[in-house]
């Protein structure tokens, strides 16, 4: 499943937001910076390639295949915050990595990289 790196942004974005309660495109807007008409655009391409729903009341939520693509760069996003800080990278700095790498990376390097750290946890 091939999905462009924006798109991957807008859907980790509306998976933190929903963990918070009910997400509208002015929330996603505020979240990214971005312009409400911009926001507009991607959520109803979005909405139209099924990653997910928009109720009458203007509530997103994601469609399954969205949330599989969501749940994916969001534990690499975070998996790899957490790798770049305990290896000395500043928070920020960590964030601002992570963000870049997990739209690149290969899944197999990243699950490389997830099962070496679990054994050095150990």
């Amino acid at each position: 499943m091939t999905i462009r790196e924006s798109a991957e942004m807008y859907l980790e974005t509306i998976l933190v937001l929903s963990q918070k309660g009910d997400v509208r495109s002015i929330d996603i807007a505020r979240e990214m910076n971005f312009s409400r008409p911009s926001v507009s655009v991607t959520v109803h391409n979005l909405e139209k390639e099924h990653y997910i729903s928009i109720s009458e009341n203007g509530l997103i939520k994601l469609e399954k295949k969205g949330k599989e693509i969501a749940e994916r760069i969001y534990e690499r996003h975070t998996v790899l915050t957490d790798i770049l800080q305990q290896i000395g990278v500043p928070a920020e700095i960590a964030e601002q990595d992570a963000c870049k790498i997990e739209h690149v990376i290969s899944a197999e390097t990243f699950e490389c990289i997830k099962n070496a750290t679990k054994s050095l946890k150990k």
